[in-house]
């Protein structure tokens, strides 16, 4: 029997990454106040222009704009929707706009020298060097319609990535309703295993990344963290039903959000550390520290030790004797490196 042809390295056609056209969308979005029409999004954005160029319908255009629109607000972009004055309820010429002031900081908030200092080593990471020559040559597309841009337009599109090799072709897999196939090694297990998955949702929880699916095999929904993911994502010929896409994003967040609500740390934390700093946005005071919700023992395990002596776990025991063994073995290295 003949191999299954698949696909797993980031095509390089014009067409472009499914997260560079969300990018060129945020960037589109927020650059008028008076917002952009669906047809005006489709014929000038990048990432939809060269699919509509390429041969790709109407339809499946306005598909794939829904699914993008979905996907910004999972991730917390504001995105408006501005309807006829007369008949809100009409949407046929509706525009999109993502609101600029949601992004503005109260009055009241004041940031420490160490705060400031971090800022300004993000703020070198973007600048308006960074905005792409596609994302350049929509907003012009979008002048010459005779919408107003606002001016200057801050480059979102990042000169370092931290998404892992796997977020790109799983994103084209959601996007196709592919079945993928990839090597997943878990905690404990000696090799990876091969798991076969129908990709429905990709999700961000405590700043790593998930895809949300169904896991062929075991015919059952799983979320599988893509850091985990030990080798390439190969997309399939074999598809599966769209619809199952829809609410996805949620129902994987929701069972993210109970698995955490099942497991928490106490931990005490040196104040004005890096890990006060992390922990504390998603921490509740206890009455000796605080405590900290989590997913993964092993990935949680990771964070703390990475913090060094900033931070001591009280309880559960097994997080405390994980934290304990990854230190003990990094002094252990760099006791023979001395």
């Amino acid at each position: 029997m003949s191999a299954e042809p698949t696909s797993s390295a980031p095509r390089s056609d014009e067409r472009g990454a499914p997260e560079e056209r969300l990018l060129n969308l945020v960037v589109a979005l927020m650059a008028t106040e008076q917002g952009l029409t669906k047809d005006a999004i489709l014929g000038s954005v990048s990432g939809y222009r060269e699919q509509s160029e390429a041969g790709a319908s109407k339809d499946a255009l306005e598909k794939m704009f829904e699914r993008d629109k979905e996907n910004l607000r999972g991730l917390g972009v504001p995105i408006e929707t501005i309807g006829d004055r007369l008949d809100p309820d009409d949407l046929r010429e509706a525009r999109y706009r993502v609101p600029t002031a949601e992004y503005a900081l109260p009055a009241d908030i004041t940031f420490t020298p160490a705060e400031i200092a971090v800022l300004n080593l993000a703020g070198g990471v973007w600048s308006q060097g960074s905005l792409s020559a596609d994302a350049r040559s929509g907003l012009r597309k979008i002048r010459s319609l005779g919408i107003d841009v606002d001016e200057p337009i801050i480059g979102y599109s990042p000169r370092i990535s931290l998404r892992e090799a796997s977020f790109g072709p799983l994103q084209r897999a959601i996007e196709q309703s592919r079945i993928v196939t990839f090597p997943y090694l878990k905690p404990g297990e000696a090799a990876a295993r091969v798991r076969t998955v129908r990709p429905l949702a990709l999700v961000e929880y405590e700043a790593r990344w998930h895809v949300y699916g169904s896991d062929v095999d075991a015919e059952a929904d799983r979320t599988f963290l893509l850091s985990r993911i030990v080798g390439d994502v190969k997309i399939t010929r074999r598809g599966f039903d769209p619809a199952l896409r829809t609410g996805a994003g949620e129902r994987a967040l929701a069972g993210l959000e109970a698995v955490a609500a099942r497991h928490s740390a106490l931990l005490e934390v040196h104040p004005g550390t890096e890990a006060a700093l992390r922990l504390n946005r998603r921490a509740t005071p206890a009455e000796q520290g605080i405590r900290v919700p989590y997913v993964d023992v092993h990935i949680f395990a990771d964070e703390l030790a990475s913090y060094g002596p900033e931070v001591r776990v009280v309880e559960p025991p097994e997080l405390r004797d994980q934290v304990v063994r990854r230190l003990s073995a990094a002094a252990a290295v760099h006791g023979e490196t001395r």
